[in-house]
Order: structure tokens, then C-alpha cells, then sequence
């Protein structure tokens, strides 16, 4: 079967994607930008990459004609927290609007479940994106899933964040509110089980797993499972604004991401009855289990997708290509060299940097940068890294997007996320048994520049310690 694939650089769509290939399926896979795909990862000769904007409608002409099926995975909630709603249905409408024009037989559409008429503007736009699909010429089939449980998911990490970090929490009164989570992979074998069968054409359904469960109920089980004693008191006072607040300090999630999940948790995500795992044979996982399979593919450091891999800036919505020439004039630049004797273990060492490793050389001003970055609205350093030993374009690493990583050529490149007065770069390239290390700083206006030399005596300290760190001499 060709299938089309959109949102693949997302949490679920990186996650389907070998899912699908490994059933012998044509995938055709739409990203806005190539650069931020990396075919090569998957072992497979049915893959076929396009570039696709669904919000700039002449784009959608790189779609083939051919095609039998088509995945719906695109989700806005994290780039806005205003007009997330009006991309999604604009992009929406754009895309069933030319799928019109193919041969598609099935779009298969993962929304959130939809069981009370008083809805958070997220599932508000879901049902909106759902009802704008179900117009179109093709059979639509919509999979509504609630709380998703798997290593890297937003859900995931924001639990694994409060329970890790707070013994005792004061907590907002929407803890009590209930939920079904899923584990992702029951998503996954729903997905690809409803994958044109014609018996649930024009359907939609409830995914979740087999238990009812409270958010204040999956903190404190989540602690059971990691053996963690954890006590949660509820407060009545605690304002949506103020959780939104909470949930950005305490964990890794965007203050965007936080206020629109916030929302959502207000409204009881519960499944209507229905029997698609019976019909798909699928054996629905508990909670723990769900948990305890996310553990896993950390531990063995296998975790295949993050909430933090969709991007989360606005400057790099038109990709990461144009950011690959770095600006030279108007800049600031600290440059240095090393000699190295071990380029191999060199390169190993860049291309572990970050997340668990750290940063090589004071690691604390790093982490109090990262606080600095919080506290103004920035993403922080808490969301690491997905991979603690492969690195592609578009990768999030701490609060830098990976723009370029060549390891034949020996060259990465960095793009500063954090709150910054301009643009900042930072490069890693061997040649000639040299490590050069450049950190570029384009500033904006005059505080732009005062920035730059107010920190220069930092930079002065943490860029020289770190190359001395990562450049390897042969003992």
C-alpha cells in the first residue's frame, strides 16, 4: 500500500512511521523542511520524503496522486497559545481540499476524546479539525485518544518531572480531575490496525487504556512504580494562570504547551464504550505496564521520539535550512581552536554533549542560565535530549535546536532557543587534527551588544573550559 504520512518529524508520526515500513508499506512522508528528516535512520527502501507546507497550498503539489491512504498527525497546540485553533483548521481545510483531488481511499485522523459540551479550546479545535475531514470525498476514520503514556511523550515527562522533583506538592484542584490513559503502544497498534479496513470506514472511536484514573491517581502510582514516597495536597485556590505557572517552573514543558494542557485538564477525558481492540485483537496495557515499557526504552536509551521534537519557535517555522550559513557581518564571534590526536573519540565527545552529559565545564552556569531562561519565558535546559548518542537536524538539545550534524564531515551546529537580545550560533568542526569552536552572537539592538559584553567574562570562562574538555589527546 502507499501510504501518505504527515506530522512525521512529531511524537506519534516518528513513531508510526517504521511501524509502517515494517508491514512492507510505501510511506510517503511530508515535512516542511528535508533538512529536519533523516531517512537514513530508518532500514527501509519503501520511504519517499517530500516537502510539504499545508499552510501554503501550492506546496501540496509535491503529494502523489497514487496514493491509497493518508494519516492525519498534525497538531499546532504548542506554537501558540492564541490562534493555535485557526492553523489547525485552516491547514486542515487545505489538506482535505487537495486529497479531494487523489485516489486516497481512508484518512485516518488521531484526535483527543470529545465527551462534554463544555470543551478546552484544545479539543475544541480537534472536534473542529475532525468536522472539517469528515467533509471530504474520502472515508475518514478518527481515533480520539486522551492521557498518552510512553518515554518522551508530554504527558510522560511532566508526570515524570513532578514526581522525580517534589516529595510533598500543593496542587491545583484539577488533580482530581479523571482521565483514561493509553499506553503508545496500544496507540500504535490501533493506528496501523485500522489501516484500510473497510468495517470502520466513516467511524470514529475512544482509545484508552482499561482504567479510570485520576491525575492525582497517576502521580501517585507513577511514584509507586519508581518506588518514590510522594505525598500531593490539593488547594482550591491555585487559578488556571497560576498552574500553567507551576507546571512550567517544576517541568520541561513550554509555557505555551502548559497553559493549553491546563486547559485541557480541566475537562474529564473518559472514552465511550466501544469494542476496536476486540475487533483489532489488541491486548489493552495497564498504567504500570504502560510505564514500565517507557522506562525501558530509556534505560536502554532507545527513546524514538519526544514531545520536544516539534518545533517550539517561531523563528525556525520555515525550517532549519536557512539558518545553516551563519551571518558574518554585523556579529559578535568568540572562536577557538584545540589540537586533537583522537578526532574519532573527539567527535564522540560532541556528539554526546548536552542533556545527560552536560556541557563538559561548569555545568552549574549552565544550569543557572537555563533557570535565567525560565524565568523570562524561555524553554530552559530541561529538555535535554532524546538520544544520548545521536544527533540529527531539528533535534531539540537543551535550550539549542540542532541545525547541522555531519559526523563524515565533522561539524555540528547549534541554534540558540533561549531568550536572547538577537540570534546566537554555536559550531563544532574538526579539521586538520583542529577543533574549532565558534559561538556566533547576532545582536539586536543596543542591548543586544551590552548583552554580549556583560557575559563576555562568563563566555570567557565556560567556552574556554569546554573545548579544552571535549578535545582528545591520544594517551
Amino acid at each position: 500500500m502507499r501510504i501518505l504520512l504527515t506530522g512525521v518529524t512529531g511524537y506519534i508520526g516518528k513513531r508510526l512511521l517504521p511501524v509502517l515500513l515494517s508491514k512492507g508499506h510505501e510511506v510517503i512522508c511530508c515535512v516542511r523542511d528535508k533538512a529536519r528528516f533523516n531517512p537514513s535512520a530508518y532500514r527501509a527502501g519503501n520511504l519517499k520524503v517530500i516537502e510539504v507546507d499545508f499552510l501554503n497550498k501550492t506546496s501540496l503539489s509535491n503529494i502523489p496522486h497514487d496514493i491509497d491512504a493518508a494519516y492525519y498527525l498534525i497538531h499546532s497546540m504548542s506554537s501558540s497559545v492564541d490562534d493555535f485553533d485557526v492553523l489547525e483548521k485552516e491547514t486542515a481545510q487545505n489538506f482535505k481540499d487537495y486529497l479531494q483531488t487523489t485516489k486516497v481511499k481512508q484518512v485516518i485522523y488521531l484526535s483527543g476524546i470529545i465527551n462534554t459540551s463544555k470543551l478546552s479550546k484544545h479539543l475544541s479545535s480537534r472536534k473542529a479539525v475532525e468536522e472539517i475531514l469528515d467533509q471530504g470525498t474520502f472515508a475518514l476514520t478518527t481515533l480520539r485518544a486522551g492521557i498518552i503514556v510512553g518515554s518522551g511523550s508530554a504527558s510522560f515527562e511532566i508526570i515524570r518531572d513532578l514526581v522525580e522533583k517534589l516529595p510533598i506538592m500543593i496542587a491545583p484542584r484539577w488533580l482530581k480531575t479523571k482521565s483514561q490513559p493509553i499506553a503508545i503502544r496500544n496507540v500504535l497498534q490501533f493506528l496501523q490496525g485500522v489501516l484500510l479496513n473497510e468495517n470502520i470506514y466513516n467511524r470514529s472511536f475512544d482509545i484508552g487504556g482499561p482504567e479510570v484514573l485520576t491525575y492525582k491517581d497517576m502521580l501517585l502510582r507513577f511514584a509507586a512504580a519508581r518506588r518514590l514516597k510522594r505525598r500531593i495536597f490539593n488547594v482550591p485556590v491555585m487559578t488556571p494562570k497560576l498552574s500553567s505557572y507551576w507546571l512550567y517552573f517544576i517541568t520541561s514543558t513550554s509555557y505555551k504547551l502548559a497553559v493549553n494542557l491546563v486547559n485541557s485538564m480541566k475537562v474529564e477525558i473518559i472514552c465511550s464504550a466501544n469494542d476496536l481492540h476486540k475487533q483489532l485483537n489488541i491486548e489493552l496495557l495497564s498504567y504500570e505496564e504502560a510505564i514500565q515499557l517507557a522506562f525501558d526504552q530509556i534505560e536502554q536509551q532507545e527513546v524514538v521520539s519526544s514531545w520536544t521534537d516539534a518545533q517550539s519557535s517561531e523563528t525556525l517555522k520555515d525550517g532549519v535550512t536557512h539558518l545553516i550559513n551563519v551571518p558574518v557581518y554585523g556579529c559578535f564571534k568568540d572562536i577557538r581552536s584545540n589540537d586533537v590526536t583522537d578526532e574519532n573519540e573527539t567527535i564522540n565527545r560532541i556528539w554526546s554533549i548536552g542533556g545527560v552529559h552536560g556541557w563538559y565545564y561548569a555545568n552549574w552556569l549552565w544550569s543557572l542560565r537555563g533557570f535565567l531562561d525560565k524565568v523570562v519565558g524561555g524553554v530552559g535546559l530541561r529538555r535535554g535530549r532524546t538520544n544520548q548518542k545521536e544527533i540529527y537536524a531539528g533535534d531539540s538539545l537543551d535550550f539549542w535546536r540542532v541545525i547541522y550534524a555531519n559526523k563524515n564531515e565533522k561539524r555540528l551546529l547549534l541554534y540558540a532557543e533561549m531568550k536572547l537580545p538577537g540570534e546566537a550560533w554555536l559550531e563544532f568542526k574538526i579539521e586538520n587534527n583542529k577543533l574549532l569552536q565558534t559561538a556566533t552572537f547576532r545582536p539586536l539592538g543596543i542591548w543586544g551588544r551590552l548583552y554580549w559584553f556583560i557575559v563576555f567574562p562568563i563566555h570567557e570562562l565556560i567556552f574556554g573550559g569546554m573545548i579544552k574538555r571535549i578535545a582528545v589527546q591520544a594517551k
